[in-house]
C-alpha cells in the first residue's frame, strides 16, 4: 500500500478523504496547522503527524493536498519548507483543491525538475460524500500517473474520471463550477423577480421539475423556499474564488466571458454584503436584501 501524506485533513472535504484512505489500509501521515480536534480520530487511529510539508513528503509515496486554492497550494508545495523541498524521484503530488491551471503548470514544472509528478485531481460532491467515500474526482494526468493513482483515488471516490492530460482536471473543474454558480445565481434572481411579481414560487419549481430544466441544483435551490439554505455546503466566498479563476483562464485564452464576469460580480457583491461565509443557497438571502423580496419563510 502506498504511503499517503495528506495536507488539509482538518477541512470539510479533507477529513473524509484522509479517513477513508486510512481506514482502507494506507499508512497515513498528516500535517496539522489548526483545528486539531478535527484530526484527533486520525491520530488516534495511527496517523503520523509531520512537522512540515517537507517532512511529510520525505515520509510519503504520494502527497495529497486539499486546501482552499492556488495561494495555499503554492505556499505548501513551493515554500521554503514545502513539499518540493522534500521531494524525490517517484513522488506523486496530487492537488485535489480547485486551483488555477497556470499555477498548476508552474508547480508541475518545478516537481518535474525533482523527478516528481504533480497531478491535478479536483473534487466534486459534498463533505457528506467525502466521509462516505463517494466523491467524484476529475484527474488531469499522464496515463502512467493515472494508472498508479486510480486505486488510491478509488478509496474515497465513487467516480474517478481521467479527463485528460496534466492540467485538464483543474480546467474542467472551473468550467463545471462556473456553470453551477451561473445556475444558482439565475435561480436566486428569478425567485426575487417572481416573488415581487406576486407568483407562487413553488409553482415555478413544480413546472421546472417536470421539464428539461430539472436538476439537482434546482432541487437544492428549491429547498430555500422552505427555509433550507444549507443544501449545498459550499461557501459563497469559495464560489467567488472559483469563478474568478474561471474568468482568469478565459482571459488568458482571449475568450470573452460576459456571463462569467456577471456571475463573478454577483458573488463579489454577495461577499461585500457580508454573506461570503454563508453557503451558496444564501444567494436567495442576498436577493432579498437587494430587491426587498420576501422569499424565505418567516
Amino acid at each position: 500500500m502506498e504511503r499517503i501524506g495528506f495536507i488539509g485533513a482538518s477541512g470539510l472535504m479533507g477529513h473524509g478523504i484522509a479517513r477513508n484512505l486510512q481506514a482502507k489500509g494506507h499508512p497515513l501521515a498528516i500535517t496539522v496547522r489548526k483545528q486539531r480536534d478535527r484530526v484527533a480520530d486520525l491520530l488516534a487511529a495511527g496517523a503520523t503527524e509531520c512537522p512540515s510539508p517537507k517532512a511529510l513528503a520525505e515520509a510519503s509515496d504520494i502527497v495529497l493536498l486539499c486546501v482552499t486554492g492556488s495561494p495555499q497550494v503554492e505556499e505548501l508545495v513551493g515554500g521554503a519548507d514545502g513539499v518540493l523541498a522534500g521531494a524525490r524521484a517517484g513522488l506523486v503530488i496530487v492537488d485535489t483543491s480547485t486551483s488555477e491551471p497556470d499555477s498548476t503548470a508552474r508547480l508541475r514544472a518545478a516537481a518535474a525538475a525533482k523527478g516528481a509528478s504533480f497531478v491535478d485531481a479536483p473534487l466534486g460532491r459534498t463533505p457528506v460524500d467525502a466521509e462516505a467515500g463517494r466523491l467524484n474526482v476529475m484527474v488531469g494526468a499522464s496515463a502512467e500517473d493515472f494508472a498508479r493513482l486510480r486505486p488510491v483515488l478509488q478509496r474515497f471516490a465513487e467516480n474517478v474520471l481521467h479527463v485528460g492530460g496534466p492540467g485538464a482536471g483543474h480546467t474542467i473543474k472551473l468550467l463545471n463550477n462556473f456553470i453551477v454558480q451561473a445556475t444558482c445565481n439565475a435561480m436566486a434572481e428569478a425567485f426575487a423577480v417572481g416573488q415581487r411579481a406576486g407568483v407562487d414560487l413553488k409553482q415555478l419549481i413544480a413546472l421546472m421539475s417536470v421539464g428539461p430544466a430539472n436538476s439537482g441544483l434546482l432541487q437544492i435551490m428549491a429547498k430555500t423556499l422552505d427555509g433550507d439554505v444549507a443544501g449545498m455546503k459550499f461557501a459563497i466566498d469559495n464560489a467567488r474564488k472559483d469563478v474568478r479563476y474561471y474568468t482568469h483562464l478565459a482571459e488568458g485564452l482571449a475568450v470573452p466571458t460576459v456571463l462569467g464576469e456577471a456571475v463573478h460580480q454577483s458573488l463579489a457583491l454577495a461577499s461585500a454584503l457580508g454573506f461570503g461565509a454563508k453557503f451558496v443557497p444564501s444567494l436567495v438571502e442576498v436577493q432579498e436584501r437587494l430587491s426587498g423580496a420576501r422569499i424565505l419563510p418567516r
